[in-house]
């Protein structure tokens, strides 16, 4: 089971499938609703995360975070601010099947800084809250400079 970490910075770690996201979320849609010459179902993120939420901390009120982490399997990592994220859509099942070269899921941002940021393969989402100081106006993304202390020695 491919299963997503979630974590956010007032409620911990937590671990869900695809499939327990989109049945949270209560409702699904065509991907090309949002994101056009795109298949797929999708779940609408600010839905999901408010139900998350409500499940998450027992209806306690929480403030919203200022940001969003995504980190894909391949490195690859996007850093979204959350005002971003009001078309937000997140993709995952294509035809009543699990995603298989681009999942476990995959969230398109439509109408953000980015013409149209989309980050495939995620296996992590981070919910934080950054101070006014290190936050960011626009979306940043790219992949991380990863690099095996074998990998800096033979660098030498």
């Amino acid at each position: 089971m491919h299963e997503i970490r979630i974590e956010h910075f007032m409620l911990g770690s937590f671990k869900a499938s695809p499939e327990d996201m989109a049945s949270l979320a209560g409702s699904s849609f065509k991907i090309a609703n949002r994101v056009p010459d795109t298949e797929g179902e999708a779940f609408d993120w600010q839905l999901w995360y408010a139900k998350w939420v409500e499940q998450a901390s027992g209806s306690v009120s929480i403030p919203a975070p200022t940001h969003l982490i995504v980190e894909a399997a391949d490195t690859f990592e996007a850093l979204i601010p959350w005002e971003e994220l009001g078309d937000a859509a997140v993709l995952y099942a294509l035809e009543g099947q699990r995603l298989s070269q681009t999942g476990p899921i995959r969230l398109y941002v439509p109408n953000g800084s980015s013409k149209c940021l989309n980050v495939k393969s995620i296996v992590k989402l981070s919910m934080v809250k950054h101070n006014a100081e290190a936050a960011t106006e626009k979306a940043a993304y790219g992949f991380k400079n990863t690099f095996s202390v074998n990998e800096l020695r033979k660098n030498k």
